[in-house]
């Protein structure tokens, strides 16, 4: 094992106490899951509790808070990685699958009609998603906006389109 594995093991170690340790705090004694499978993000997994509401929070809120909070000890602490998802009782990937599903609507809707469609504001995460799927279905993307007013235009691909520049928004 290289010594840059072993930070990112420790970065890994470091992230999943953290988190188990925060969530003893609100009296849940819990395992955490923890993995990395692009050496950039760390995954945290709480399972499914009785305090599954206060730990989402308000529109996945208290998660996003959390991960700030982990990311910001792991900076302070000089590890490889800081960057962290954090996922309470499968609330994130629930979320993605019904975002999935409409935006599977969407892309219909824009190749059907040929013309493009500007969707809602969303988070990064929820974009990253749109771009992905547009991509796949053979669509061209584009963000928008600024701060919570971002959002996606979904257009027909033409071949001036191929990749969009900015699937990383």
């Amino acid at each position: 094992m290289s010594s840059d594995e072993k930070t990112i093991d420790e970065s890994i170690l470091f992230a999943k106490r953290y988190l188990e340790d925060l969530l003893s705090f609100f009296g849940l004694n819990t395992e955490v899951y923890a993995s990395n499978s692009d050496n950039e993000v760390i995954e945290l997994n709480v399972p499914s509790s009785h305090l599954n509401g206060f730990l989402i929070g308000q529109r996945g809120e208290t998660m996003h808070a959390m991960q700030f909070l982990i990311s910001s000890a792991l900076k302070n602490s000089g590890h490889s990685i800081s960057r962290v998802n954090i996922d309470v009782a499968d609330y994130k990937k629930q979320r993605a699958d019904r975002l999935r599903e409409k935006a599977e609507e969407w892309v219909k809707q824009v190749k059907d009609s040929g013309e493009p469609m500007d969707l809602r504001p969303m988070n990064a995460a929820d974009r990253r998603v749109i771009h992905q799927l547009a991509g796949d279905n053979g669509l061209a993307t584009e963000s928008v906006g600024e701060g919570r007013d971002r959002h996606i235009v979904l257009k027909p691909s033409t071949a001036a389109d191929v990749p969009s520049d900015d699937s990383a928004s």
